[in-house]
């Protein structure tokens, strides 16, 4: 499934749409160049999961937990290196359990992450910030792929 988003309010829109379909033990993966939106659909999505304060991105910080309906663990492994200890951060406590795990800029490379998720690519159009984004939604497992069906139909129904 592909979408153009054309501006962050569609973006974070986007995002609240997305969680309506999300449940607790969900990963989605958000892959895109720095500036791309990631942490403004993960805004729409803590918003749409009833979060009400403010969504920043947890570069420095490794993970934000934001409380709404359900917890959403928001990680961000941009800083990380290549070769870090994954079972050492102890993410194991976290994802795929007891609430939303989106995680940024994930090393699916380290084996320690699910292979099963939502993949959601966001793509700065034409190489300008100020212009869309296109919005990529892979899955890898049904459970994923039943996710973009409803999305997809949330999307056709203009709600």
């Amino acid at each position: 499934m592909e979408l153009i988003i054309t501006s962050a309010e569609d973006m974070e829109k986007l995002g609240r749409k997305l969680a309506s379909v999300l449940k607790e033990g969900d990963v989605a993966y958000l892959i895109g160049e720095l500036g791309a939106g990631k942490t403004t659909l993960v805004r729409g999505i803590a918003k749409g999961l009833g979060y009400e304060g403010k969504v920043t991105s947890p570069t420095f910080t490794l993970m934000n937990i934001y409380e709404g309906i359900m917890p959403v663990f928001h990680f961000d492994f941009y800083r990380l290196d290549e070769d870090a200890d994954f079972e050492d951060l102890g993410l194991d406590d976290y994802v795929g359990k007891g609430g939303v795990t989106l995680i940024e800029w994930p090393r699916l490379q380290s084996g320690f992450l699910p292979a099963e998720a939502l993949f959601i690519n966001i793509e700065i159009l034409d190489g300008d910030y100020d212009r869309g984004r296109k919005v990529r939604f892979t899955a890898k497992g049904e459970k994923y792929r039943q996710k973009i069906k409803e999305l997809k139909e949330i999307a056709a129904s203009g709600n």
